[in-house]
């Protein structure tokens, strides 16, 4: 299609859309404007000039030589950025968030003590069933990757801890910042919907909505990009690997002579009287339990949407209200934490997120 005409056909269609939305029930225009905007797209895409002798007429080497700009066939370009990502990837970095707060609640650590425990005799256990999966963990040492390859996916995925980074990787260096901008903006959206509905008792707010999804998909998108650059290398392999370790080990505490040995109702009961026993004590364990889960939640949103910016505000209501109550959960939790002590509320935080002055960021109502 040629330069002049693709530009006909654009001007004509926004006459005929506006024709045909004044004559739609407001309740239909919506769903009848997203409908047509695609099949335009489709229009132009199939009627563009992406063959490969578009270019060579440009240039002038095709078989009419030289043509005017107008009869040049028109350019489609598709702006697939934000969709170039592996989603192996992303579910993997998921994973691996959630294995890292369960490191951080020490039951690695807590596994280990167990084996020493058992090889010195310092546990009253036998023949159990904790006793065999303790003796096949000595035994077989079944992971691949030890607690360095842990920590350095850590730190170059989610810059957490204080690993060396490898040369040549690429550190996730705004992980956190990006995380926790995304949470409260989930939550602040969801917010303004409960506060609108509230205030003004429309029967149609959830088509008119106080919160804007601009600021929610941008920040996805961008925390989605920088996941994905991260975890290249063997970080699908050490998060299936160290996923199916840590459900190992959760099962082996719900051992019952495991939990006999330590007065222990249930495994995390068995963590607990580990840590304080032999490990200075235990810090965090519901807060991080509660982040773990969330936090992969909202990962695993994030990796399975594709952020259009014609997203229909009610089907990204419909869509997102799990991510948002994990986020609000998130959020609670974190705020628990040794550095969530810090956070200065969802309100604040959005502001500071996306540029706010310091300032106003401060006066902000949290």
């Amino acid at each position: 299609m040629a330069y002049e005409t693709t530009e006909t056909i654009q001007r004509l269609w926004q006459r005929f859309l506006r024709d045909e939305l004044d004559e739609l029930p407001p309740d239909q225009r919506r769903s009848v404007a997203q409908e047509l905007e695609a099949r335009f797209s489709k229009l132009l895409q199939g009627a563009s000039g992406d063959g490969g002798e578009a270019f060579i007429d440009l240039i002038g080497f095709g078989k009419e030589g030289v043509r005017p700009f107008g009869d040049v066939p028109y350019p489609h370009l598709v702006a697939d950025f934000d969709e170039a990502v592996v989603p192996s990837q992303l579910h993997a970095a998921a994973e691996l968030y959630y294995i890292y707060q369960h490191e951080r609640m020490g039951v690695f650590r807590v596994a280990e003590i167990l084996k020493r425990l058992f090889r010195e005799g310092r546990m009253r256990i036998q023949r159990g069933p904790g006793a065999r999966g303790l003796y096949l963990l000595e035994k077989w040492q079944p992971l691949r990757y030890g607690p360095r390859d842990r920590l350095i996916a850590y730190r170059r995925v989610f810059n957490y801890g204080k690993a060396p980074r490898p040369a040549g990787a690429i550190v996730n260096l705004n992980f956190h910042f990006q995380l926790v901008a995304l949470m409260t903006a989930l939550a602040q959206y969801f917010r303004d919907l409960t506060i609108g509905e509230v205030i003004r008792g429309s029967q149609e707010i959830e088509q008119r909505p106080y919160g804007t999804l601009a600021t929610i998909q941008r920040i996805a998108a961008d925390l989605r990009y920088a996941l994905d650059r991260s975890s290249y290398g063997n970080i699908v392999a050490l998060s299936q690997e160290t996923g199916l370790y840590l459900k190992q080990l959760l099962e082996l505490f719900e051992a019952p002579d495991i939990k006999k040995s330590f007065d222990a109702n249930n495994k995390w009961d068995v963590v607990e009287q580990v840590l304080n026993r032999f490990l200075g004590g235990a810090r965090e364990l519901s807060q991080r339990a509660k982040m773990a889960d969330s936090g992969r939640r909202v990962l695993f949103w994030v990796a399975g949407q594709d952020f259009n910016t014609a997203e229909d505000p009610l089907k990204f209501q419909i869509e997102s209200q799990s991510a948002a109550a994990n986020a609000e959960a998130w959020i609670a939790a974190y705020r628990l934490t040794e550095e969530g002590r810090r956070f200065p509320g969802v309100a604040q935080s959005l502001r500071w997120a996306v540029g706010l002055p310091a300032r106003e960021a401060r006066m902000a109502p949290a």
